[in-house]
This record gives structure tokens, sequence and C-alpha cells, in this order.
């Protein structure tokens, strides 16, 4: 594709930390991934940041360090990842699933509120594309019947609500940093956490359990635990984008508003909302449109990466078919919103040209609908 979906932004002092581990021959989990956690932590104002090998990881060995597994029941969005829905089942607890709303694509909180049950343990809504969470709301319904929020922010990094960054309004939150999301590490994703005790578990648990305050020496494995560690090597890929992460954030919203406003007048296409008080992180840069395998076919073949913006699970057999899986409502909205929503490129150093070509592209596409 002459104009990809995503293209990685690696700053250039990239390759010399890279190296530097390379050099020093300290290639697992150390010094380098704790100074990327270190950095985190700063940038979201977030008490503990711990890096794990990848956002599904986070979001099961979150659920496991509350308790829930078999008998618990965790409710979620419909509209989303398969992962999602895996981090439930893999600890056997039920993952009750509920529709989104149409226009954010986030999770219907009333949905979920009505879904709820005496074996709810937590909520695991999902920061869709970016798109903050009302947090205000979800505050409500977890002090209303004792729940926990576990939030699925795989694609939210840098996303705020009401002058807060997203990472620090729910009890656990994971992210996400795959190449697709514009801080990564090729591989790896991130658990904040303000609860010292619960940081202290999952630093264990995604060590074998080893005990956090031993030394080498007298190294005690303390419960059962995982291989979830993020290496070193690709940690300094994230401390280089850390360090530009203000100027990452600033060049993709100027984008994202620039898109914005090429795209307001467009007829045929349709901009999602972003939640009332939330700015949007633009992880992905999504519109509506009718036919959208058609629009998206014909832009990818004319070199754009045009994609589905995300899948709706109750339409997959892995989920309807699983005793561990449990729908509540009708998914009107998920299935709308998977039936419409297209994913534009957005990236670091995308031109205006690029950006232009997208938009003239896709116009073009929607246009000739009826021909």
């Amino acid at each position: 594709m002459r104009i990809p979906l995503i293209r990685p932004y690696l700053p250039p002092r990239t390759k010399e930390l890279v190296c530097g581990v390379l050099d020093s021959g300290f290639y697992v989990e150390g010094p380098m991934t704790a100074r990327f956690e270190q950095l985190v932590a700063d940038y979201l104002g977030v008490a503990h940041v711990i890096a794990v090998d990848s956002c599904t990881d986070a979001l099961e060995i979150s659920l496991r360090c509350l308790g829930i597994g078999p008998g618990n029941e965790v409710i979620t969005s419909d509209y989303t990842f398969p992962a999602t829905l895996q981090s439930i089942i893999l600890t056997g607890a039920t993952a009750v699933v509920v529709d989104v709303d149409a226009r954010s694509m986030n999770i219907d909180l009333e949905a979920v509120e009505a879904a709820i049950t005496p074996a709810t343990k937590a909520v695991m809504p999902v920061a869709t594309f970016g798109n903050p969470l009302e947090y205000r709301r979800l505050e409500r319904l977890k002090q209303k019947y004792g729940l926990y929020v576990v939030e699925d922010a795989a694609c939210a990094f840098g996303a705020e609500y009401r002058g807060e960054k997203v990472g620090i309004q729910s009890d656990l939150t994971s992210f996400s940093l795959h190449p697709r999301k514009f801080i990564t590490t090729a591989r790896g994703g991130m658990i904040t956490t303000e609860k010292a005790k619960w940081a202290e578990w999952i630093r264990s648990y995604k060590c074998f359990g080893k005990g956090m305050q031993a030394t080498r020496a007298d190294t005690a494995f303390e419960q059962m635990g995982a291989n979830a560690m993020l290496p070193d090597v690709l940690s300094a890929m994230g401390v280089a984008q850390m360090e530009f992460v203000d100027e990452m954030l600033a060049r993709r919203m100027k984008l994202a508003r620039r898109y914005l406003n090429l795209l307001q007048d467009v007829d045929g296409v349709c901009l999602p909302e972003t939640v009332e008080g939330g700015n949007h992180s633009m992880q992905s840069f999504c519109v509506f449109v009718d036919d959208r395998d058609r629009v998206m076919s014909a832009m990818r073949n004319n070199g754009i990466e045009a994609q589905i913006g995300t899948y709706a699970m109750h339409m997959h057999k892995a989920f309807l078919d699983n005793e561990h899986v449990r729908f509540e409502s009708s998914m009107s909205n998920s299935r709308w919103a998977f039936d419409h929503c297209l994913s534009l490129p957005l990236y670091h150093e995308m031109t205006d040209a690029e950006q232009d070509d997208v938009v003239d592209c896709l116009e073009s596409a929607v246009a000739s609908k009826n021909t």
C-alpha cells in the first residue's frame, strides 16, 4: 500500500537505546523496562505502571489479581477485539456481553446495569479506538453494586477525561504496545493502578510468582505465576518514544483535526462522537459509511490501506458456542458499527498530500455507490 494504515514513528534515539541494551548484554526485563515504566507513570500521573508482554496478558493478569475466576461474571463490550473476551474466559469466569452506543462505540452503560447479577464481580469496558469512557457514570455503578472496573484501554494511551489521562480513573487499566499503536515496543502491554498491593501482586505473577523483595540468592516463589515480562530490548523502543510523547500526540491530533475539517461536509460520511468531557487519542481515525466493504475495497485498489474498525463478538462461532460467554442484548448497535465503521490511515509522518489523497479517494468511493 502506498498509504499504509499506520507507520510506527521511531525517534532518532531509538537505535542508540536499543543498541545500548544489546551492548549491555542485559536482554531480559531489567533497568530499561523499569525506566520505561517510570516514564509512563510520570506521563499519566498514576502511581504504578507494570510492563507485560501483551495487552491480552495485561487484561487477564488484572482479573486474576482481583481473584476473578470460576463462578464470577465480568460484563464487557460486544464491539471489540477478541482478546477482550478471551482474557475473561481464560480465568474461568463468564464474559457477559452487552451492546455499545452506536455513535461513540463505547459500552452502553444502561445495558451494563441491566446485566448485573449477584455473580457480577467486574466490568471490563473498552475505550474504543482511543475514545475515553464515561468514568463518572462508571464510578456510580461501581459504588452502587460493589464492582471493580478493569479497563481495556488498548487504544487509548494519551486520551483524557475531564483533564485526567486515561489510566488513572479505573481500578486497573491495560494498554497495548502493538505496532498499530502510536506508542509501540513491537510487542507488549502495560497495566496501571493506584493500588500498591495490586501492583506488587502483578509484578510477582508476571515473573513466575517470585517474591519481589527477595535477592537472587534467596529467591522465593510465593504464588503461581506466568512468564509475562517485557524484555529490555523492546522497552528501549518505548523509552525513545516516551521522550517524544507530547510531540507525537500533538502531531496525531493535528492530523485528526485536519481530517475532521476535510470530512465534515462530505455526503455519505458520518463522524463518530467523542464522549462528552473527553479528549480522544485518535489511535484509530474512524468514519461511518454505507456499503463499507465496497468502499474499503475501492480504497485498497487505489493503494490506500483502509480497514474495518473492529469486530462484533456475537457474529463469531468461538463465542456463540462458548459456555463461558453470555450475550445480554440485541447487539444492534454493535452490528451497525461493525457494518459501517471504516478506519482511515493516520501516522506521524503522514503528509497533507497523502491525507488529501485519502479524503479524495474516500469521497469518490462513497459517491460511486449508486453507479
